[in-house]
This record gives structure tokens, sequence and C-alpha cells, in this order.
């Protein structure tokens, strides 16, 4: 669904890659769609000739389940962050799509939060890995845990934005509050020049008056900051979770698949992306 009718352009193809804008992709509620959009995000970032990297930074591991094809047993960002010496060209891998790269994440990851604790500029350890492969990449997504714990306080000091992807539910709407706060803290003592890139909404049924309304309510608070686009429910991304592709691939001509493209062109255009 488009929320203003607005059309962006199709982006201008690029004659040289890099240095990589980091956009950490939050939300400390779960089930809202995240790792669906950082999926999503990448793959259409990806057709419009964008080099992308996507790092799962969420032990659960979902973004690697659909797009990497090893990640329990293979090298992943637990390694990188538990050896500092370790080249993280030696952990990215390929994936299906054209352009689109992981470093991949398994449950490992939940017991390098523990380690960073006592680790000596612990909020930097992310932004550390991904300084040695910024110039490869026109754009690095960091799909973060649903949580405010130290490793998304890592992803927030590693990125220039945050893209929240948000559910158009109530509870969900409470929960923003508390990250922008996180922000705002990262911001001032980690990460000065981190910005809010703005709000993605999700899970959205435009059906309801209550989607409606808290749509309407994020546009209210956040002015200028909510994507033009919202993004239906629809059977297609659970689908294509099992299929594990990209909506953009598993049903290339959907709505659901436009509606990504759209907000890819949006966030290029927006300047927030190459």
């Amino acid at each position: 669904m488009e929320i203003t009718g607005k059309s962006f352009p199709n982006p201008p193809k690029l004659t040289r890659h890099g240095p990589a804008r980091v956009i950490a992709m939050c939300n400390q509620k779960g089930g809202v769609g995240k790792t669906t959009t950082t999926i999503s995000m990448a793959a259409a970032l990806a057709e419009y000739g964008r080099k992308v990297l996507v790092v799962d930074f969420d032990p659960q591991g979902a973004l690697s389940v659909n797009l990497a094809s090893d990640f329990q047993d293979g090298p992943t960002i637990y390694d990188l962050i538990m050896d500092s010496t370790k080249d993280p060209k030696t952990v990215i891998q390929q994936t299906e799509v054209k352009n689109l790269d992981i470093i991949p994440a398994n449950i490992d990851l939940s017991a390098a939060e523990m380690h960073l604790v006592t680790e000596m500029g612990r909020e930097r350890v992310l932004d550390n890995i991904l300084k040695k492969v910024k110039n490869d990449y026109d754009v690095i997504l960091i799909d973060c845990q649903p949580s405010l714990g130290l490793l998304t306080v890592n992803a927030l000091t590693a990125a220039h934005g945050v893209l929240v992807p948000m559910a158009t539910e109530f509870f969900a709407l409470r929960g923003v509050a508390l990250l922008i706060q996180t922000i705002e803290k990262v911001k001032a003592r980690t990460n000065p020049l981190l910005e809010l890139d703005g709000l993605i909404a999700t899970l959205h049924d435009p059906r309801t008056l209550h989607s409606r309304e808290v749509l309407e309510r994020l546009q209210e608070a956040f002015p200028g900051k909510v994507f033009d686009t919202a993004v239906n429910r629809t059977v297609k991304f659970p689908d294509a979770t099992v299929a594990k592709k990209p909506i953009t691939v598993f049903a290339s001509s959907s709505e659901a698949a436009d509606d990504y493209r759209r907000i890819a062109r949006e966030l290029i255009s927006r300047g927030c992306a190459a």
C-alpha cells in the first residue's frame, strides 16, 4: 500500500562502489517483520545495482537461515568478535542474489555478548569489523536482535543510520519511544553522527481502523520520517521464508515485492543509501 501515492524514480546506475553507508535495522519488539524487511530491502537494493552486505547480528540467526548456505558449522560473526585479527572477508558468504552478500550468525552469538561485557572498547567491536569491508559495498544492513542490549548498542555505534520496521499495532507503537531514547543515548555517548533514517510500517492491514489509526499516529509523532509505502500483510512473506528466498525473487511481480522496491527507491532518494 502506498500511503500518499508519491513515486520515486529508479536510481541511477553507479559507476563505482563504496564506501558503504551502514544502516541498523532495529526494533526491540519481536514479530514486527524486521528480518523480512532486512532481506527484502537488501534484495531490492541489489536489484538496483547496489552492492549490499547484510550482517546477521541476532543469535536466532533467522537472516542466515534465509540467505546463508553454511551458518551452523562455518565461520560467523561470532568468530570475528572473538578474534579481532580475523579477516571479515573469510566469513562473508555470497548469496544466490546477485550483488548481495552476508556475514552469518548462529546461536554462538549469544555467548559473544557475555564476552563483550569485559572487552575494552566493547561498543565499537562491530564498527572495527565493518571498517575492514566498508569500501567493498554501497550499503551494509545490520539485522539487530529484538532487544536493546550490548549487541544492539554495537550495531548502533557502527551505523550511520537506523531504520525501524514497525507493525501498525498499538503495542508496537508503545515500544518506539524506548528505542528512540536508546538511539539518543548512543548518539550522545558513542556515535554523534547516528541518524534516524525512518520508520517502515509493516504487517499493515488497511481494511482495519486500528491499523490506519496507528499509521496516522506514527506520521504525527515522526513527521517526515515514516516511509511513503506501508507493507501489507500477505501470506507470500511466510511462503518466501519457507522457500528461503527474498520476496523480490520468490514473488517478483507481487505487490509485496513492489512495496520493498518502492521503499528502496525512497531510501536512495532520501540520501540514506548510495
